[in-house]
């Protein structure tokens, strides 16, 4: 018979009609209950073998763990909690499990631990609800863009420029690490690698995505990025994946209410189509609240946070306001803050972002018009001399999970910065030509998906809403 999958016979009406379901053994209790799972739902469904005509040398591989096969009737559970169970007719093992060496045992496993089973924490509830919950949050972005009249521009993974100016990025070549080719003064001569040129992975798809923004409007990039830093916080990943629209014709204004709208449409599609998973991730959230000291448990559950960002206004607010509210502040006053607010132009910290968000708006922020010292040399420098159209959107709990701005559409003045900052202008030339022939308005940001996903989860670590975590010192699986 054909497979069903397990969350379509949960919710199908049992009335003795056979059916087969396939997947893995959770539980078996009292040689004859399976609590059977096939990842489709955070939910069981109970399968129940008659032991006594059941050959004994299949009831012992019937262990955690193992991949197995039934076919039976479907009926009305006695049980409590389930509506429905599978009375096996005929029961099939399609992948053993040795009990003593499967490291998923039915308890509770640390997080840290289930980083070193990568290759099989998706069988955890957890995971697989965070899993289930990432996905949709992935098709919702699609969903937003897609309906709004955004195309999707695949911009490369391979590339001569830094986006960012940051120099942070991870090298690409085939030449030989050992013995590189050298030119005449001793450097690496890389006119003789793969593409000719010094290469690296991506930080950021939005130079690309610019040019494509002023020939077709408003497109959208979805895809992996990398960054070289050595940084071993929750909040930072080596490789992650950022979605980044551009807009012809936007200004500063038109970013902040494209970005409030994208982040509560992503927020109400997971209320509304991930329910079963966010209300155990709920609980979940709900417990290691539990565990902390009362002054550091959040105000709201997971659920209500996303409920109270769904259906409320962004605070927005200038840089130099929110510069003021954090001099004037008393974890400033009483020096509690690690890095203390002194004067304008410092670049905000996530204990700053997660104060104005958390203690003092109670709601999330979106801080524009930055310093354009701290801020990156492609942003629409403001009349003031001193400032640059930039926006971030801060959120409880993660502090920046947007960063955007108008972009500079002024040749002259892009060139000016690029040369202040001492860029090289013979890699940005395409991008400089752009200001040239038929320059125009245009904004965009950047959301990094796997903050959106810790936001949307209530996960405390990053390294814990994606299959395979990369950061320094591991490149694991």
């Amino acid at each position: 018979m054909t497979r069903i999958k397990i969350k379509e016979l949960l919710a199908t009406p049992p009335t003795g009609q056979t059916v087969t379901a396939k997947g893995w053994v959770r539980t078996f209790r009292n040689n004859q209950f399976i609590a059977l799972n096939d990842g489709s739902t955070i939910q069981n469904i109970q399968a129940v073998v008659d032991f006594t005509t059941t050959d004994e040398s299949i009831l012992k591989r019937l262990t955690t763990g193992a991949c197995i096969s039934v076919t039976g009737e479907l009926i009305p559970s006695p049980a409590k909690g389930q509506t429905c169970e599978i009375k096996v007719t005929t029961l099939e093992i399609l992948g053993d499990c040795d009990a003593e060496q499967y490291p998923l045992q039915p308890k509770k496993h640390s997080l840290e631990f289930l980083r070193e089973k990568a290759h099989l924490r998706a069988r955890t509830n957890t995971f697989s609800a965070v899993m289930r919950v990432r996905h949709a949050m992935a098709f919702a972005v699609h969903k937003f863009f897609n309906d709004r009249g955004f195309s999707y521009i695949h911009t490369p993974i391979i590339t001569g420029s830094d986006a960012e100016g940051a120099g942070a990025m991870f090298r690409v070549t085939t030449l030989d690490a050992q013995n590189p080719p050298r030119d005449e003064n001793g450097k690496i001569n890389y006119k003789e690698d793969f593409f000719g040129r010094e290469t690296n992975l991506t930080v950021s798809g939005q130079l690309e995505g610019e040019t494509y923004a002023l020939a077709l409007g408003d497109i959208y990039t979805f895809g992996p990025t990398f960054r070289a830093e050595n940084s071993n916080t929750t909040r930072h990943l080596a490789e992650f994946w950022m979605i980044e629209p551009e807009m012809a014709f936007y200004d500063i204004n038109d970013n902040m209410k494209l970005a409030q709208a994208f982040l509560q449409y992503l927020v109400r599609y997971a209320l509304d189509n991930c329910g079963e998973d966010l209300e155990f991730l709920n609980k979940r959230a709900q417990e290691e609240e539990q565990a902390k000291p009362q002054d550091q448990r959040s105000e709201l559950g997971l659920l209500d946070r996303l409920k109270f960002v769904a259906e409320n206004d962004f605070q927005h607010l200038s840089y130099t306001e929110a510069i003021d509210i954090l001099k004037n502040s008393t974890p400033n006053k009483k020096k509690k803050f690690q890095y203390l607010i002194h004067e304008w132009g410092v670049d905000l910290q996530s204990e700053h972002e997660r104060f104005l968000v958390e203690k003092h708006f109670k709601k999330p922020v979106i801080l524009y018009n930055y310093p354009a010292n701290i801020k990156a040399f492609y942003m629409r420098q403001n009349e003031d001399g001193k400032t640059v159209a930039a926006m971030d959107v801060l959120f409880p709990g993660i502090g920046e999970i947007i960063g955007g701005s108008q972009r500079e559409e002024r040749y002259e003045r892009l060139l000016n910065r690029i040369h202040e900052l001492n860029l090289p202008e013979e890699e940005l030339w395409w991008y400089l030509e752009l200001r040239k022939f038929g320059s125009a308005p245009h904004a965009g940001f950047g959301l990094g998906f796997e903050r959106l996903i810790l936001f949307v989860t209530g996960m405390t670590n990053i390294r814990d809403v994606i299959a395979y975590p990369r950061f320094p010192g591991n490149a694991a699986f």
